[in-house]
């Protein structure tokens, strides 16, 4: 008889904030590899926010989500059975794969990851898709300059982190905006941000105009809404803005309505610009080993919220929504064995 493995379905097409309602846990038997193939133990899922818009129906840079089929995201695994070429058991891999304890995967979808240079985790973190968000679209878009000012909105989660200390990196005063007293003392003290500013009990655009007095010169864009029109009255001459994310608007029923952006980019002649990670993909390798380097100099730190057990993947990626991840959100499944 063939074992049985616990995997993870979407039902239902969320209506604004997604809830356990919308997902079902089932069993199913674990796969056989064919040639080619590899079985592979699931050791870490990544859950992000970006997830959430693949749940809709809706035409975007990506395909959404099917109905009763298998979530997929970042996953790190271990190889436990090969007919493959490529990969030996014992090999740990990074892929896209299903949220599920075990899978079925073509030699050609996964590669192999030295987690004897970083811990695994760190390749669905500050080496993995978050830390390449950050690097290209800070360096490649936002461009910051020695003495500029540099703005980061959800400055606290997986992507922000990073952001704001290549923005230091480059030389650049760093203010980040994060959602309590906690992340603010993060940002300073153990990410040296040079000011940090706490949205929920703070006057965004007031705390803004003392912490920016010169102006913004590059804004990340994480989280859009209002905190988005608190930066624009601040833009110098020709700032630049690499727009990420506007996870303030993810479980929106409604269009998300605000003030028009068209005059304050024409007076100061600034550039706005969105983007996703895979329109970098040929430069992975540039980005991985940069990321690396800076992280063995001890000039990059990272954070990293870990939810341990399969059972608990839904709840952390709910929690992406009420803001309780520091760093990059993270489900651990498995121990990888030597």
């Amino acid at each position: 008889m063939r074992k049985m493995q616990k995997q993870i379905k979407l039902i239902n097409r969320p209506k604004g904030t997604p809830t356990k309602e919308d997902f079902k846990m089932v069993t199913a038997p674990i796969g056989e590899a064919s040639e080619g193939e590899v079985l592979v133990r699931t050791v870490y899922i990544s859950v992000d926010p970006y997830l959430r818009g693949r749940m809709n129906d809706t035409k975007s840079y990506i395909a959404p989500f099917e109905l009763n089929e298998m979530i997929s995201s970042g996953v790190i695994a271990q190889v436990v059975f090969s007919k493959s070429t490529l990969f030996k058991k014992g090999d740990v891999v990074l892929g896209a794969l299903p949220w599920q304890e075990y899978s079925i995967a073509n030699e050609n979808t996964v590669r192999k990851i030295d987690h004897t240079r970083a811990p695994a985790s760190a390749y669905l973190s500050v080496l993995g898709m978050t830390g390449l968000t950050a690097y290209f679209g800070l360096l490649d878009i936002g461009k910051p300059q020695q003495g500029e000012t540099v703005v980061v909105s959800g400055a606290a989660g997986a992507v922000g982190s990073i952001v704001g200390q290549i923005a230091k990196i480059k030389g650049a005063r760093v203010v980040g905006i994060a959602g309590s007293d906690e992340k603010v003392k993060f940002l300073i003290d153990e990410l040296g941000f040079d000011a940090a500013i706490n949205y929920k009990t703070q006057n965004v655009a007031e705390a803004l105009r003392e912490a920016c007095p010169n102006g913004i010169d590059v804004y990340y864009e994480n989280v859009g809404g209002e905190i988005a029109d608190a930066i624009f009255p601040l833009l110098n001459n020709f700032a630049r803005i690499p727009v990420c994310g506007a996870i303030s608007s993810y479980n929106n029923e409604r269009p998300d309505l605000g003030p028009r952006v068209q005059g304050y980019l024409i007076k100061t002649s600034s550039l706005m610009q969105g983007f996703t990670i895979g329109n970098y993909s040929p430069r992975f390798g540039e980005g991985v080993s940069e990321l690396a380097g800076w992280l063995k100099e001890g000039k990059l730190k990272y954070e990293e919220t870990i939810t341990e057990g399969f059972d608990h993947t839904i709840d952390a990626f709910l929690d992406l929504f009420k803001g309780k991840n520091l760093g990059k959100a993270i489900v651990k499944v498995s121990e990888i064995e030597k």
